[in-house]
């Protein structure tokens, strides 16, 4: 029996879907770029510093992979093409910041999280939620998220203070891409999100982030 086109495509979408999905979580990321690192000379660290930069740098990765699944999500429920146009290019960054942010747990001797695959699935669910609530919704989401990811990352600047500058230059350049990010999703239209949603948005944040420093 012939399967009707659509429902081929839909076949076709969802191994793709997932085959991304495998690839994030268990495939050796490859950037376009190179590393911002690649250019700073390796410190030498005391043990409790390289640890700490190591675990800053996997919760870093965990939102990477947070941030894959989000903009996954996103564009699986837009219909715009200006925004699956701008989703794909900020996935596209991501995916670098991802490949960045592994080579450097890596290189401080720590492992990503063992969560990922939990929050991946989390935050796939979430962003095609979002998306579904419409296209200005859908930007708005995106653009608190960056908002959040820019704090976030601006704190672990801070507390790495004048230590690891290779860990810092990565951070640095996630944070600088993770604003235009942000500007894109505003000159797109974005809503500004409730109060309610922005305070659940930051809640969600701090468990992920606590439970991937350690796990």
């Amino acid at each position: 029996m012939e399967i009707p086109n659509d429902r081929r495509f839909d076949l076709d979408l969802c191994i793709l879907e997932f085959d991304k999905a495998l690839r994030t979580l268990y495939g050796e990321p490859v950037a376009r770029r190179p590393s911002p690192a690649d250019v700073v000379a390796e410190e030498d660290l005391r043990d409790d510093v390289r640890r700490d930069a190591a675990a800053l740098m996997r919760v870093n990765h965990c939102g990477e992979v947070c941030a894959q699944a989000l903009y996954q999500g996103q564009a699986l429920a837009s219909a715009n093409d200006d925004i699956k146009d701008a989703l794909a290019k900020a996935a596209r960054e991501e995916a670098d910041h991802l490949a960045w942010s592994a080579q450097r747990v890596r290189e401080l001797g720590g492992r990503v999280s063992l969560l990922n695959p939990l929050w991946y699935a989390g935050s796939l669910a979430l962003g095609y939620a979002s998306g579904r609530l419409g296209e200005l919704w859908n930007l708005g989401f995106l653009a608190e998220t960056e908002r959040q990811v820019e704090q976030h990352l601006q704190g672990h600047i801070d507390r790495l203070g004048g230590r690891d500058a290779k860990t810092r230059a990565v951070i640095e350049n996630m944070q600088r891409e993770e604003a235009g990010h942000r500007r894109t999703a505003e000159a797109l239209g974005a809503r500004e999100l409730p109060e309610p949603a922005r305070l659940g948005m930051r809640f969600a944040a701090r468990l992920m982030t606590r439970f991937s420093y350690w796990i």
